[in-house]
């Protein structure tokens, strides 16, 4: 089992768009067993993956140690796909963490889920609180992504540089173009600059995927977008493998 945790210190970076894709890439393309965990109190990924849920116990409740966590998690349409669903009682995950002083917590629950799951994607809250240092310490691999940009680029870089400061083991990191449009210069000259990163187009398709409730591929898998998540996946898994 792998943990792939898409982090951001800031939003509206195409974050959770970018873990539902991921999550349908691993059911669909890897055919894995995939949980998408949604850690972010927005709920954005469980309202595309699963609108109609009935909540039966508070998100939190599972970092609480008051609910297990496979008694929150639900289906999707997508086979092989399931969901850890998140609410608004996850707005105070940092007080929650420090409340119950449990330093690898989500680390402990990944254990748990491993027994029914290949992958598990996280979509994070945006910040560097406790909550970011949980997932951080409990991943196999962290996809950052960010607009293309130098400010952007500069923030990523310092992010990791922020990672391996405050671990002696952190997990791989692996930068994302997210919302890319080639018609601005900003965005040619950062993808000039860093060739080697992965860039997943803006399109229409994409912001269809609330009104949906589908990831990307399960509607317009010809999408350039849909071929550059294929594309992004492929090298999530060769990176896993190494």
């Amino acid at each position: 089992m792998a943990t792939i945790a898409v982090y951001s210190s800031k939003g509206g970076v195409g974050k959770t768009s970018l873990s539902v894709n991921l999550a349908w890439a691993s059911a669909t393309l890897s055919s894995r067993r995939t949980l998408l965990w949604d850690l972010d109190a927005q709920a954005a990924a469980s309202f595309i993956l699963a609108p109609d849920r009935k909540p039966r116990e508070d998100a939190a409740d599972v970092i609480g140690r008051d609910t297990a966590p496979e008694k929150l998690i639900v289906p999707t349409a997508i086979p092989r796909l399931d969901l850890l669903p998140a609410d608004a009682s996850l707005r105070t995950l940092d007080v929650l963490f420090a409340e119950i002083g449990a330093k690898k917590r989500v680390q402990k629950i990944g254990e748990v889920l491993a027994r029914d799951y290949d992958r598990i994607v996280i979509d994070c809250p945006p910040g560097l609180g406790v909550t970011a240092e949980q997932v951080i310490r409990g991943a196999s691999l962290i996809l950052l992504p960010m607009i293309p940009s130098a400010l952007a680029t500069r923030a990523a870089d310092e992010l990791v540089a922020h990672l391996d400061a405050r671990r002696k083991a952190t997990p791989p990191v692996m930068p994302v173009f997210s919302m890319v449009d080639r018609r601005r210069l900003a965005h040619r000259d950062a993808l000039v600059a860093h060739p080697e990163r992965p860039a997943i187009p803006m399109a229409s398709a994409v912001e269809q995927m609330a009104d949906r409730h589908a990831p990307l591929g399960a509607y317009a898998p010809r999408s350039p977008a849909t071929q550059a998540v294929a594309a992004l996946w492929q090298d999530v898994e060769r990176r896993l493998a190494g």
